[in-house]
């Protein structure tokens, strides 16, 4: 049964990923990209595990629009789509990168292949390690970097990110997969340093519950029972029937009383590819996004 739920999950996951990468012209505004996958995501019968994140250029992760967003796809970037789908909690997480620039074929070339060659390794009894290494030896023989503090990760039900890691490079990081662990593997790669900085500006962050506590605006209040049947997972402000001033004090609210985690924009020096599959690991891996 829960197979099942993940392989839904990961066909509903397939299908807008590749319905949302259509979408992807100069022109176009990032927040009506991300709400025609989410709504499709709602027709197809699941929940959105996380809002849409789209990823322009060096940003790596997590920037999903705001309510007010007003930026555009321009002629020469690099956007990249990360999406989840939940069934019952049952998350299938994935991601892919469109170039709009020839020059940046190779960029997206090499985290698919890196993605491609990693699944090859994986069944149970494999150290996520040499994973790893395979993804940074195909990275590094485009003339790239992967992302070195970016990984991959295990999910379970209503976790996105759970234990192992499933690093980008080679490291001291040592994990044995077990038939059934879910994992999704997810190379970044990029022309610059190999690393993403988090950003402190507020645009773009996304949200996630992690404590009930007392609050003094009702609009706090609001949030809270809003968001609690999404236990840990995600949520943007766009979902929130709260706007203005009103919002933004809430959510400070919340902030300083430690009742929602943020999850900051994160960002390189330049262009930056990702690509993604969630995993179920068996003898033959099912990959339930591919």
């Amino acid at each position: 049964m829960v197979i099942e739920k993940y392989k839904k999950a990961g066909e509903i996951a397939k299908t807008v990923r590749e319905e949302g990468k259509k979408l992807v012209k100069p022109g176009t505004k990032i927040i009506d990209i991300a709400e025609k996958i989410e709504s499709r995501i709602k027709e197809l019968g699941g929940e959105i595990a996380f809002p849409v994140n789209i990823g322009i250029n060096d940003i790596a992760a997590h920037y999903s629009p705001s309510k007010d967003d007003d930026i555009v796809i321009n002629e020469n970037d690099v956007v990249k789509l990360d999406i989840g789908v939940s069934i019952d909690g049952y998350i299938a997480d994935t991601a892919s990168t469109v170039f709009l620039s020839e020059e940046d074929r190779v960029l997206v070339e090499a985290t698919d292949k890196a993605l491609e060659e990693a699944i090859k390794l994986v069944r149970p009894g494999v150290d996520v390690n040499d994973i790893s290494a395979k993804i940074e030896e195909i990275i590094k023989s485009y003339n790239l970097n992967p992302i070195v503090n970016l990984t991959g990760h295990g999910l379970d039900q209503y976790l996105i990110h759970t234990e192992p890691k499933i690093p980008n490079y080679k490291s001291n990081y040592s994990y044995i997969l077990k038939e059934g662990d879910v994992i999704a593997i997810e190379p970044f790669a990029t022309y610059g340093r190999n690393y993403v900085k988090e950003e402190g500006e507020d645009r773009g962050v996304t949200f996630s519950l992690i404590a009930q506590k007392p609050c003094r605006l009702r609009e706090s209040k609001d949030i809270i029972k809003q968001m609690i049947s999404r236990k840990s997972m995600p949520f943007s402000d766009r979902w929130i029937n709260i706007s203005g001033i009103k919002l933004k004090l809430a959510i400070k609210e919340l902030i300083d009383r430690e009742c929602i985690e943020v999850y900051r924009i994160l960002r390189g020096d330049s262009k930056i590819s990702q690509s993604e599959h969630t995993l179920i690991v068996f003898d033959k891996p099912l990959v339930i996004s591919e």
